[in-house]
């Protein structure tokens, strides 16, 4: 969808415009790895996210518990036990799915606390790269690791090594391939 607008952008200002302009791009996703509090977060993330997926598979484990016991024993059931077992399967059905939901839906608690953590880090990134872009002025900048396709990319355009100056993570013998 991006390669779409940029495209379209492109032809719209026609080429006067891209010669015209100076631009550069930066790798979002190399800057991040860089950042220690990124690993720090993501870590949070993955082990919230491990713990929220052992409690539903053991909520879908006690439905399917739930539905086996039924099944074996349906036969011994009278009508209405049978619909008041289903009733019961059912209604432990429904909870897994809006915990299901509640967790890992949008804006659920999942996204919430990626939010919370990344979205600091990711201001802080993008201020880095709005400082880099005045001090080097450049009209464009471009994330070569977004979903952006990117067939070739001049070395000389690369600005982030500036990015992980900016942000204090720059070493000067530590060049991105």
């Amino acid at each position: 969808m991006r390669f779409l607008g940029a495209l379209v952008c492109f032809f719209v200002f026609g080429l006067t415009f891209a010669n015209a302009q100076k631009f550069g791009y930066f790798d979002s996703g190399f800057v991040l790895s860089k950042m220690p509090e990124y690993g720090k977060a993501q870590g949070e993330i993955d082990q919230l996210s491990a713990a929220w997926q052992k409690e539903i598979e053991e909520m879908q484990g006690k439905v399917d518990a739930q539905y086996r016991t039924f099944q074996a024993e349906q036969v011994l059931l009278t009508e209405e036990m049978k619909q008041e077992r289903l009733s019961e399967i059912k209604k432990s059905e429904t909870e897994l799915k809006e915990y299901q939901k509640k967790v890992f839906g949008f804006g659920g608690l999942f996204f919430l606390k990626k939010q919370e953590l990344i979205k600091p880090l990711q201001d802080k990134l993008f201020d880095a790269v709005g400082k880099v872009a005045k001090a080097n002025r450049l009209a464009i900048v471009f994330d070569k690791s977004a979903e952006l396709v990117m067939i070739y990319t001049d070395p000389r355009h690369d600005y982030t090594d500036f990015v992980l100056e900016e942000l204090g993570l720059g070493d000067p013998n530590d060049k991105i391939k």
